[in-house]
């Protein structure tokens, strides 16, 4: 796994998780297995991966709803992995937002502050809806408001409870594309201007690597690799992370050194290697130039995505990826030359 960023070393993790692993039944594989890692107070965390990598039940295990097989879950050094959800202060919005149907958004959020005297319920409500915008809808009740809205009360209601982590599982998934995209820049705001640590769970890379400051990347169980966006996806693990976290071009290779030998040419390296590599391209790093070469890459398709294109090339039998801005046209069926536009990242032997 690579390193994490670095944290100042007198601050302790919010939360702690060691060897967490999760068997529904026995002779069944493990669902979650050796899952290991610490979050830090204010921090944002998404665990992403495809369906059935284990990424639920591992939040599921975080908040108390499902029993680990093996492992431990720490909240300030304190094990609570025996704790039942309502011992163990941690907030947690549902993908269906979970709001009561029958009690307006007001009493929706005092609901979740039983912790205050009932004489400062309602104030603090209110504190809490102006928060999220939402202070002249106090008095509706949830069917009369639009998702991105109900989102906002949910968050509202978990935010008054005031845990010290919060649990989102898909929270964004029902809403359509512009207002999951303002509705998720609203709630990382939210959650920095209250100082609050977050765990998110998501299949989608874009929603990961805008919301959190650390990405924890899963597979069939197993939590791949966890550092900051950038580094997860510059720096992939291995070559399943690579493919996950958008598109790439998986290259062979001969290291000597600080580069690479491979079919488009000597790449330098992010990490100076030797021998048989694999090497991780990603296609805004690839450069395409216009070519008369017949022998050249050959443009085999072209989509255009408003900011810029994602060109499909063949060369020697073999495809490739890469994504320029608009304004660099290339016909289908014309020739270009190939070439890296920055260092490439050598992947492990084993990876998919």
């Amino acid at each position: 796994m690579n390193s994490m960023h670095k944290v100042a070393a007198d601050q302790q993790a919010l939360m702690a998780v060691e060897g967490l692993s999760k068997r529904y039944q026995e002779g069944n594989d493990l669902a979650v297995e050796q899952v290991s890692f610490q979050l830090y107070t204010g921090e944002i965390l998404a665990l992403l991966g495809p369906s059935g990598c284990g990424k639920t039940t591992t939040l599921r295990m975080l908040a108390g709803f499902e029993h680990p097989t093996a492992g431990q879950i720490y909240l300030h050094r304190r094990d609570v992995t025996e704790l039942p959800p309502q011992k163990r202060n941690i907030g947690i919005v549902f993908q269906d937002y979970a709001l009561f149907p029958h009690m307006s958004l007001l009493r929706n959020v005092t609901f979740a502050m039983r912790h205050l005297p009932k004489s400062q319920q309602q104030d603090k409500a209110m504190q809490w809806l102006e928060l999220v915008g939402l202070t002249d809808y106090a008095k509706r009740y949830p069917h009369e408001l639009s998702g991105g809205q109900q989102q906002r009360v949910a968050l509202a209601r978990t935010l008054a409870a005031e845990p010290e982590l919060v649990l989102l599982d898909e929270p964004f998934s029902n809403l359509d594309a512009a207002l999951r995209e303002s509705t998720r820049k609203e709630m990382r705001s939210l959650f920095k201007e209250a100082g609050t640590s977050v765990i998110l769970v998501t299949h989608d890379q874009a929603e990961a690597m805008t919301f959190a400051d650390k990405v924890g990347v899963m597979q069939k169980g197993r939590l791949i690799q966890m550092d900051t966006p950038q580094q997860v996806y510059q720096h992939p693990a291995n070559a399943f992370v690579a493919k996950f976290l958008g598109h790439t071009n998986l290259l062979p290779g001969r290291a000597l050194g600080g580069f690479a030998e491979t079919p488009l040419g000597n790449i330098n390296l992010h990490t100076a290697s030797e021998g048989d590599v694999q090497l991780s391209l990603r296609p805004e790093d690839l450069e395409l130039t216009a070519s008369d070469n017949p022998q050249a890459a050959r443009v085999v398709d072209r989509e255009f995505r408003g900011h810029d294109y994602l060109y499909v090339l063949e060369q020697d039998g073999v495809q490739y990826c890469a994504i320029t801005p608009s304004h660099n046209y290339f016909e289908v069926g014309s020739h270009v030359t190939l070439a890296s536009a920055r260092q490439a990242s050598v992947l492990p032997s084993a990876g998919l």
